[in-house]
């Protein structure tokens, strides 16, 4: 299999900002206030956590970031991000099923990025 374009590369500058483009959008939609939050689909609100948590891990890995402590950051973000939604003036709520499908997104984001690796 041909060498992916420089641009593509692992480590380089485009995947460290697509990565903290990640980050940030990760913060926008997770901390918004209630009242920024369109209404939505039933479970849209899930899909949105397991995405969320998959472009994290893809991207994060893309930049370099260890499996291990990636993957464990995005644990606890999420648990994190769960508890200031509960406790914090946002109009928000904290939801146990929110942090699971963090974690399921973040585990099938580092999945597939696997699953790439192996196949270059």
């Amino acid at each position: 299999m041909a060498a992916p374009h420089p641009v593509l590369a692992v480590h380089g500058a485009l995947s460290r900002g697509v990565f903290a483009v990640a980050v940030l959008v990760s913060l926008a939609v997770l901390f918004a206030p209630g009242s920024d939050v369109p209404a939505a689909p039933p479970y849209t609100d899930t899909l949105v956590h397991v995405l969320l948590f998959a472009a994290l891990a893809v991207t994060g890995r893309w930049a370099g970031v260890r499996a291990t402590p990636l993957l464990a950051g995005l644990v606890l973000y999420a648990a994190g991000s769960e508890v200031v939604q509960a406790l914090a003036p946002l109009d928000r709520s904290g939801s146990v099923a929110d942090w699971l499908a963090d974690v399921v997104g973040a585990l099938g984001g580092w999945l597939l990025w696997e699953r790439l690796e192996r196949r270059r």
